[in-house]
C-alpha cells in the first residue's frame, strides 16, 4: 500500500475512534438484536439453535447499516471529499481504502463478537465456528455494497433510511449464501464448500464493482 493510501487509512481509523466508537455502537446493536429475538421466539433451545445463524447474519447486516451514512458524509461536509476528487489519486482506490477502514472499525468487531453471542442462541462450537467464518468472509461484501448506497445518498442530509432501502436488496444474496454455508456446516460438512465459495466470490465481485460504482456515483453527485 502506498504512503497516501496508508495515510488515508490511518486517518479514517482515527476518526472512527474519535467520533464515538462506531465499533462499540455496532456491537451493542448486534447484542440488542441477538438478545431481543429469543424473547419473541420463545424458550425453545432447539429452535434457537436452528435459526441462530440467520439471527446472527441479520444482526450483522443491520449493524453494518448503522454507520454507512457516515462513510462519505463527513468528508463531504468539511470539503475533504472534494479535495480527494480533485487530486490525482484514483477515486476508486480512495473508496476501497475507506471501505477497508470502515470494515475494520465496524465489521470486524461484529465478527469477533459473534462467538460470544452464539452462546445466547444455544449454538454448538461447530455452528459458532461456521457462522464466524462466514461473517469474516461476507461482512466485507456488505460494507462494499453499502458504499454504493452511501455514495448515492451523500448529497442528502438525512439519507439513512433511503440508504437502507437501496442496500438491503443488494445484500440479500450475501445474506442467503452466508446463512446457507453456516447451515450446511451444521448438518453436513461436505456441502459447506459450495455456498461458502459462492460467498467468497460475492465478496470478490463486490471488491471490484463496489469501488467503481461508488466512485461513479460520487462524481455524479459532485456535478
Amino acid at each position: 500500500m502506498s504512503n497516501w493510501a496508508m495515510a488515508l487509512f490511518m486517518r479514517d481509523m482515527r476518526l472512527s475512534v474519535r467520533i464515538g466508537g462506531s465499533a462499540l455502537v455496532g456491537v451493542l446493536f448486534f447484542l440488542a438484536v441477538v438478545t431481543v429475538i429469543p424473547f419473541g421466539v420463545g424458550p425453545d433451545l432447539n429452535l434457537l439453535a436452528r435459526i441462530g445463524p440467520a439471527i446472527l447474519w441479520i444482526g450483522a447486516l443491520l449493524a453494518t447499516l448503522l454507520g454507512l451514512d457516515r462513510l462519505f458524509q463527513a468528508d463531504r461536509e468539511d470539503g475533504t471529499l472534494d479535495l480527494m476528487m480533485m487530486s490525482a489519486r484514483p477515486l476508486e482506490i480512495v473508496v476501497l481504502v475507506k471501505c477497508l477502514a470502515h470494515w475494520i472499525a465496524t465489521g470486524l468487531p461484529l465478527v469477533v463478537a459473534a462467538p460470544l453471542l452464539g452462546v445466547f442462541l444455544n449454538l454448538d462450537p461447530v455452528s459458532t465456528g461456521a457462522v464466524t467464518v462466514t461473517l469474516l468472509v461476507g461482512t466485507p461484501a456488505l460494507t462494499l455494497i453499502g458504499a454504493i448506497g452511501a455514495s448515492l445518498t451523500v448529497s442528502l442530509r438525512r439519507g439513512g433510511l433511503l440508504l437502507a432501502v437501496l442496500v438491503i436488496p443488494l445484500a440479500i444474496p450475501v445474506l442467503i449464501f452466508g446463512v446457507s454455508a453456516a447451515d450446511a456446516a451444521i448438518h453436513d460438512p461436505v456441502p459447506f464448500l459450495t455456498p461458502f465459495l459462492i460467498l467468497c466470490a460475492l465478496t470478490l465481485i463486490a471488491a471490484v464493482v463496489g469501488p467503481v460504482a461508488s466512485a461513479a456515483a460520487l462524481r455524479f453527485a459532485s456535478d
